[in-house]
């Protein structure tokens, strides 16, 4: 395939994903809603991303302990030391385009950061936040 065909083609392929994962992003934020969640905010979010909870053996863990300060960097897991490609959809299109996927990666770091499950105002307030960088 020709170059000047090929960069369009990709170009259109980032924008098709940034899109998808609007719509995605824009319906779970709707299913929060329902569930008695709403006025989402970044704000909130970006203080959950970095509030520390109290972890096995009382060391500290938050979203930062793996993704770092920074969600348009990439991160490293805190005990298999794997890396982790950054959550922000601005700098990884692919992000945040699966409910599916966000719904499971919510629920296994919720648990293990939070201790338990995270509420639909949480989800909504740290996709709001994800979602804007």
């Amino acid at each position: 395939m020709k170059r000047q065909t090929l960069v369009p083609l990709l170009l259109l392929g980032l924008m098709l994903s940034a899109t998808a994962g609007a719509t995605v992003v824009d319906e779970l934020l709707g299913e929060y809603r329902a569930a008695g969640a709403g006025g989402f905010s970044a704000d909130r979010g970006r203080a959950l991303w970095a509030r520390e909870f109290t972890g096995e053996a009382g060391a500290p863990r938050s979203c930062v302990t793996c993704h770092g300060n920074d969600p348009t960097q990439p991160g490293r897991h805190v005990k298999t030391n794997k890396p982790i490609d950054p959550l922000a959809p601005s700098v990884a299109p692919r992000r945040l385009t699966d409910g599916k996927e966000i719904e499971k990666w919510f629920k296994r770091n919720c648990d293990w950061t939070l201790g338990r499950e995270c509420t639909p105002q949480e989800k909504g307030d740290v996709l709001t936040y994800l979602r804007q960088l």
